[in-house]
């Protein structure tokens, strides 16, 4: 499903018109991607977290050359499913 899609699915399911959705759609993303941008976490309780993980440092090995390189330490996003998600994804009531 594409963000547009799922734009159009929310406008249909709330009785937003497709505007207005698409703009609480991005809303939605910008307010995740910002809080997770500053290192916070957002919960949304029985769907899941939203988290920012530290990775650290390592060796690793170019596969064309077989050369060992280092790849740097990063930030990355990560998410945890909640029960209802995870429920509901198995087709548990």
């Amino acid at each position: 499903m594409t963000k547009s899609e799922f734009a159009d699915q929310v406008s249909e399911s709330s009785g937003l018109s497709k505007g207005e959705a698409s703009k609480a759609v991005d809303a939605v993303i910008d307010t995740l991607t910002e809080t997770l941008r500053r290192g916070g976490e957002v919960n949304l309780t029985g769907f899941g977290k939203f988290s920012v993980a530290d990775r650290g440092a390592r060796q690793g090995v170019n596969p064309q050359t077989g050369e060992r390189i280092q790849i740097a330490a990063s930030k990355v996003p990560r998410f945890s499913a909640g029960s209802a998600l995870k429920k509901a994804v198995k087709g548990q009531s």
